[in-house]
């Protein structure tokens, strides 16, 4: 039973990162060199900085990663430039579970550490993983759209800071997407051949 779980799992979470279909708006054109402040706020240099990132700590410890987000709901002086940001902090053994971007490309820069990436293309027919150990001073690129994950497999802490060409990319995380919005059971058992105790387990996890 354990190992039919295991491979049930591993086969539903594969099947799903090729289930996910997202939509490749971009950011309108800006006609402006920048938004203006709202009224009543001075327009001087404190408009332009960000300070959100400063002495991050990781809130989780556990399984996963931890996102600082610097985007034009937290900085309004990106709206209409296309741009926004991230500091990603692993603790040792944590992943960003597979997700992707609908609205940017992203571009990540390892500040310290060692991280094992994947990148799915979905252009060919068959899709197609990519992978990568990126090390300190490395950059790799996840077109938009497309399914991507990170796992730190070291026994220590990896920083990594983002960059994405839309002022708010958007986020679609294939775990959450797939099992945690109460899609009909049978459509999951049926569209990966598992049992229903698997999209049971799942589920759980979500809720």
């Amino acid at each position: 039973m354990g190992f039919l779980y295991s491979t049930a799992v591993s086969t539903l979470l594969c099947l799903a990162a090729f289930a996910v279909f997202s939509a490749h708006a971009a950011d309108p054109e800006e006609i402006r060199d920048f938004a203006p402040p709202p009224a009543g706020t001075p327009l001087d240099g404190n408009y332009f900085t960000s300070t959100r990132l400063r002495n991050i700590r990781p809130v989780n410890q556990g399984a996963f990663v931890n996102v600082t987000a610097v985007n034009v709901n937290v900085f309004p002086a990106l709206s209409g430039l296309g741009v926004s940001n991230a500091l990603l902090v692993y603790p040792p053994g944590s992943v960003n579970v597979p997700h992707t971007h609908p609205r940017g490309t992203e571009t990540l820069f390892i500040i310290e550490g060692t991280l094992d990436v994947g990148l799915i293309d979905t252009t060919a027919p068959v899709p197609v993983l990519f992978t990568q150990t990126l090390q300190k001073d490395d950059i790799f690129v996840f077109p938009r759209g497309l399914v991507h994950f990170q796992i730190n497999k070291s026994q220590k802490t990896v920083r990594a800071y983002a960059s994405f060409s839309s002022t708010n990319p958007g986020l679609v995380s294939l775990p959450r997407t797939l099992f945690g919005v109460n899609v009909d059971i049978d459509v999951l058992t049926k569209s990966f051949q598992v049992p229903p105790y698997v999209i049971k387990a799942l589920s759980a996890q979500q809720s």
